[in-house]
Parts: structure tokens; C-alpha cells; sequence
């Protein structure tokens, strides 16, 4: 940070100069690899100037040199605070292109998985913004409940934070007794907790001045600047891909869409709480709705782009064949351009296709939420006190891997 200087003018007034301040990319507050050069009256903001590409990885271009498969891992690390939910949106995209139908068991299963995730991203959203305003307790609280999660990951697919998990046309095995179990104790003792959470910091007077209008933005700018998920709602548009273009059978599920009134970070924080409740009736419906269906399927049939399961291909010439074809990219992918999108944790994540017949995409783009939010940062912060810089990034949930892609 410069020194602020003061210059002497001929007239004999004083000119107050500004300084210069660098938020990031190391700083530890900053929850990711990106800058931002603050022009700084003191401590007030006088304007921010974003900086990012510390770690882009060209996850598009390396998407379009491989088979449709094998760009699953990619999507992982996005937003990968909800890893699934990513590999569920380009799961779609490719049984999209496809014309792949999937069963109603594998809708649900899905269903399952990426509310799992959007409440694993939310807790640990909110719980920072806590942490940013100084209280540390409820973040250790919630986090025993994103681990929990992470063992349902695990039991389902054997991985935990960068998941993997599923294929084109479901997943790669069928959910466990012991997966259910632990699905069925986190809606179990999850709710308690988050209710304890919202006590500490809901009508806590330190945290409401830390957070209400602090980083706002209107209705307005919000979808001038391309907002969705909770960022927008929390202005009080109530726009959810889920409700205006289900996927994965949601249009089965009864649930509400929370929205805010000022689009503050206070309001940014409500939201997303009442998101977590929402997301715990559609598990537990989806839950329900498994007990009526074949408790043995667990992918659409499509031989031709699903793998066969290995003791199939070591037993079986045709499974060996399928294997075979898929695994060395012969199989034809049809050609044609889509975009589809899915509600991810913190916002539109849509994949724009384009496929010209090849085992590779032709084109591929990702619409990453956080590059959106990001670029309003400045605006939202101009004025504000550098206290409030940090915990407004939190509150847009920048997650640095979603931004440079």
C-alpha cells in the first residue's frame, strides 16, 4: 500500500491524494487466486479494478480435445464447493444432444445429489461470510455437516471434494443401503443445526450492522449485469432455472423460491439459509418418491454410451464391444448445437455445445456464474469501507475456480 500524500498547491490549499491498496491474489481473506487494486480516501473505497486469470487452466480448449466422457473430471473444478452439480449439468448437456431419456429413479438419485451439494455450497457460504464478520463458531459448527455429505459422496461414487460422479445416462453404480442411511441422518440432524446457525447470526446485532446494506445492488443492474441464482433472487427476482426450465424431473417436487428485497449482503445471507430448507423437503420428497420405483435402476439403456459394467465386458463379446468403441471414441456422437443450463449453487451454470459428429466437442463453453458477479464487484463496492470489501466477495460466493475456468 502507498503512502497517502498531501500536496501543498500555489494557492496555499492542501490536495489530498489517494492511495493504493492490492486485495489479493495472495491474501488470505480474498477465498481465491484474484486481485483487486483498490483505490483508497482513507479507509473508504473510492473504486476497485478486478484483476483475474492467475489460475486459468483453458478447461474449455482441453474439453475439445477430448471424448465427451472423459470431460466429467473438467467440471469438477468449477465451483468445487458443489462438484456434482456440475457433473450432473454436463451429464444433461451430452443425453441432450443425445436423446437420451432417463429413468424417473435416476431423476430423483440426481435430485438427491445436487441438493446435497447446494446445501454443502451454501453452509460453507454463509458460514464464511460469519467468519468475515468475525465469528468463527458457527463455520466449525456447519462444516461437521459438510463432511458428513462428503462420506454420502464417498459411499456413492468413492470420492469426496472433486467428485466425478455419474456418467452420460446416470451413475456408474447403484446408491448402497449404507448411502441411504447417512442421507437419511443428515436430513435427520441437519435441520437442528441449521436452525442453531440462523439463531446465531439471523437477528445478531454485530452481524446485521456488518452486513445490511453493505455491497447492494438493485433489481435492475442485477439482471443488466447478467445476475441469476441466489445473487438475484436475493434482489427479489425469483428467476430459478429449476422452475423456469426443469430438468431431472424437478416439476415433480413442490418447493418455494426464497427471494430478498435490497439485494445486500444481509439479504444475500437469507436467502441462501432458506435455500438449505428448501433443498432438505426436495431430498426428503425425492427420498419418498424412491420407495414406489425399482430399487435397481440406476442408468438409462443406452449401451452405446453408457459403460458396460467390467465383469460384463470381461464375460460378454457384445459388453467387450461396447467398452471397446466408447473407451476409444468410435462411437458416433450426433451432431448439433444446444445450450443447457442447470440451477448450480451460485447460479446459471449452462454448457453451450457444439458438436460436428467427431468423439470431441466441437465447441464448448461454460456459463460460470462467479465471471458474472464478479464483474460488478467494483460497482457494488464503491463508497464502502475496506471492511466491507471482503465480506461482500464472500457474500457473491466467488469461488476462484468458477471464475477463470
Amino acid at each position: 500500500m502507498s503512502e497517502q500524500q498531501h500536496i501543498k498547491l500555489p494557492d496555499g490549499s492542501i490536495e489530498k491524494q489517494t492511495s493504493t491498496l492490492n486485495l489479493g491474489p495472495t491474501h488470505p481473506a480474498t477465498h481465491g487466486v484474484f486481485q483487486n487494486i483498490m483505490e483508497m480516501d482513507g479507509e473508504r473505497i473510492v473504486s476497485a479494478t478486478p484483476t483475474v486469470g492467475y489460475i486459468h487452466r483453458a478447461f474449455e480448449k482441453i474439453a475439445e480435445r477430448r471424448p465427451y466422457y472423459q470431460i466429467t473430471p473438467l467440471t469438477d473444478r468449477l465451483n468445487y464447493c458443489s462438484a456434482p452439480i456440475n457433473n450432473m449439468g454436463w451429464h444433461l448437456t451430452v443425453e441432450k444432444l443425445l436423446g437420451i431419456q432417463t429413468p424417473k429413479r435416476v431423476d430423483y438419485l440426481r435430485v438427491i445429489i445436487m441438493e446435497l451439494a447446494r446445501i454443502t455450497d451454501h453452509l460453507i457460504c454463509n458460514s464464511v461470510i460469519g467468519v468475515d464478520s468475525g465469528a468463527f463458531t458457527g463455520f466449525l459448527y456447519v462444516m461437521q455437516y459438510r463432511e458428513l455429505v462428503y462420506e454420502i459422496y464417498e459411499e456413492v461414487c468413492g470420492s469426496r471434494l472433486t467428485t466425478n460422479i455419474g456418467r452420460v445416462g446416470g451413475f456408474e453404480r447403484n446408491f448402497t443401503p449404507a448411502a441411504f442411511q447417512k442421507i437419511e441422518k443428515f436430513l435427520a440432524e441437519y435441520p437442528a443445526v441449521l436452525k442453531e446457525f440462523e439463531n446465531l447470526f439471523t437477528r445478531n446485532r454485530i452481524f446485521m450492522e456488518r452486513t445490511q446494506k453493505v455491497g447492494g445492488i438493485t433489481a435492475e443492474r442485477a439482471m443488466n449485469y447478467g445476475f441469476t441464482g441466489p445473487n438475484l433472487r436475493a434482489t427479489g427476482v425469483d428467476y430459478d432455472v429449476r422452475i423456469a426450465n426443469p430438468y431431472c424431473s424437478y416439476e415433480d417436487f413442490d418447493f418455494s423460491i426464497p427471494v430478498g428485497t435490497t439485494g445486500d449482503t444481509y439479504d444475500r445471507f437469507l436467502v441462501r439459509n432458506a435455500e438449505q430448507w428448501e433443498s432438505l423437503s426436495i431430498i426428503r420428497q425425492a427420498m419418498d418418491k424412491l420407495k414406489s420405483l425399482p430399487a435397481d435402476v440406476y442408468h438409462a439403456d443406452v449401451p452405446a454410451y453408457y459403460l458396460p459394467d467390467k465383469s460384463d465386458v470381461y464375460t460378454k463379446m457384445e459388453a467387450l464391444i461396447y467398452h471397446f468403441k466408447i473407451i476409444m471414441g468410435e462411437t458416433d456422437i450426433l451432431p448439433g448445437e444446444l445450450y443447457n443450463p442447470v440451477e448450480g449453487a451460485n447460479g446459471e451454470l449452462g454448457f453451450y455445445l457444439i458438436s460436428d459428429g467427431g468423439r470431441s466437442p466441437y465447441r464448448l463453453h461454460f456459463r460460470r456464474p462467479c465471471f458474472i458477479y464478479y464483474q460488478a464487484y467494483p460497482e457494488m463496492v464503491q463508497g464502502a469501507m475496506l471492511s466491507d470489501a471482503i465480506i461482500c466477495m464472500s457474500s457473491l460466493n466467488l469461488i476462484a475456480g468458477e471464475l477463470d475456468a
